[in-house]
């Protein structure tokens, strides 16, 4: 019987098999940021021990990171304490380290694939849950917890169960309007926030050839979102042409036989996954969701379920969400005011995200009422765009433009909404508090947000985009 991406993977990775036991699974690329890897530094010093391979260990500083001017002290000595700790810890252990002040520092999933050391058939962690990004180069790819975080800086390896394995088919095609951010919140809310748990996931289809290397990390990145281990995009042209030439890429005879092994990185036409659905992707249109979790999310032109439409066992979350949210069963998202507007996240903060924005509020005025604001996924992301001319757009338009980190993704730094501000956000958690306590996420693709930024409520962008195309 043939074998999945997610089975070649695994075997080639597996150390040492013990029946009825995890599995010891070497790790290829370790990335490390300032949250969640001190105490596994301190674990290593309590116990004597070293870093086992601190070349295949890299570290940046996003979460805490300040996105506003670097060179002002932190407000919250929390972060400053964190970000301090990660360069010590980075130093004593002979880590490279992108700082606050790094060319190329920036959201971990973000800087990874931008410098070539996101590749194929590896084995990724990170002590963060969207490490699934790397998926999309076909690498397995997941986030880990920190005692995880010690046991992978001591010995390279981590003990894992072998997952079970989900093939999800993207089938028809893109409709006019319709992003990848829309593929992957039609997904959840179709099949809910926890469908997949246990499962690895491998995205396939036609819909799949046509998507962008950053369109695939944006939907990988959710894969967490649906309660996947993680999520995987067979490896193709796309995928070469997109590391090639990367800073750690391989080059010269190593890129021609890393190639060559990376065409074997398929699933075979007779292996069989332990589920399979679908997702008519023609049936589409851009995506917003209304409560508290991906998986309470309609089409722009639906609503807010009615009672009679949700599960009796979903309906003490349902109505949980909605007095949250501030909002009623039945309620029509498009016309709903917003009073912050963020474009960035691991999710949607690559170059491509900011181009499909910028060309949405071009020559247009941001809506009075809206603190709007684009913070680059990385320090590389935001020299390019300044160099096509990005930033000005955004300027001219009213937006606020910043330094690369998480930033109000998860509310952890000081880029926090207020109690009761509704935020359209391209991130990719909506939880209660999740970007400030009391504040409330709607979730939705670059240019959705975008449009929410000129018109002060949520939109439609199609219209913009039909009118803009003359």
């Amino acid at each position: 019987m043939g074998r999945t991406l997610y089975e070649k993977i695994w075997e080639k990775h597996v150390v040492k098999h013990l029946e009825d036991q995890p599995s010891l699974l070497y790790i290829d690329l370790h990335l490390v940021h300032e949250v969640t890897s001190p105490q596994a530094f301190e674990g290593l010093r309590l116990k004597n021990r070293t870093v086992r391979r601190p070349d295949r260990t890299l570290a940046t500083m996003d979460h805490n990171v300040p996105t506003t001017d670097r060179n002002e002290p932190l407000q919250d000595m929390v972060s400053q304490k964190q970000i301090d700790t990660l360069e010590k810890n980075c130093e004593e252990f002979s880590i490279p380290v992108f700082d606050l002040f790094h060319a190329d520092q920036g959201i971990v999933h973000v800087i990874a694939p931008e410098n070539g050391l996101t590749l194929p058939g590896q084995t990724i962690v990170c002590g963060d849950s969207h490490t699934s990004t790397h998926g999309a180069f076909g690498a397995l790819a997941f986030g880990i917890g920190t005692s995880e975080v010690e046991h992978v800086l001591t010995t390279q390896c981590l003990k894992q169960y072998k997952s079970k394995t989900l093939a999800v088919n993207f089938n028809g095609s893109r409709p006019f309007g319709v992003e990848a951010k829309d593929i992957i919140l039609g997904l959840i809310g179709k099949y809910g926030h926890d469908f997949a748990t246990g499962y690895v996931i491998e995205f396939r289809g036609p819909v799949q050839e046509e998507l962008t290397m950053e369109e695939r990390m944006t939907i990988c990145n959710m894969t967490i979102e649906m309660g996947g281990r993680a999520g995987l995009f067979a490896p193709d042209d796309v995928t070469f042409d997109y590391v090639q030439g990367k800073k750690y890429a391989p080059s010269g005879q190593a890129w021609e036989d890393a190639v060559q092994e990376w065409r074997t990185l398929y699933t075979d036409d007779d292996a069989v996954f332990d589920q399979e659905i679908s997702l008519n992707v023609s049936e589409l249109e851009p995506q917003v969701s209304w409560g508290t979790n991906p998986g309470m999310t309609t089409g722009i032109s639906g609503h807010v379920p009615k009672e009679e439409e949700v599960e009796a066992a979903d309906r003490n979350s349902f109505h949980k969400a909605l007095e949250y949210m501030e909002l009623k069963p039945g309620h029509r998202l498009q016309g709903t005011p917003v009073d912050v507007v963020f474009i960035g996240s691991c999710t949607n903060a690559r170059i491509e995200d900011l181009r499909k924005a910028a060309a949405v509020v071009k020559g247009k005025k941001t809506d009075s009422r809206v603190h709007a604001m684009v913070v680059p996924g990385s320090m590389q992301v935001k020299k390019q765009a300044e160099e096509e001319g990005l930033d000005d757009i955004f300027l001219q338009s009213g937006f606020e433009w910043r330094n690369a980190g998480c930033s109000m993704c998860l509310g952890m730094n000081p880029d926090a909404l207020k109690p009761g501000q509704r935020c359209a956000s391209t991130s990719n958690r909506n939880f209660e508090g999740r970007q400030g306590s009391g504040g409330r996420t709607h979730l939705m693709s670059p240019e959705m947000a975008a449009a929410a930024a000129l018109t002060g409520e949520i939109t439609d962008v199609r219209r913009m985009l039909k009118e803009d195309a003359g």
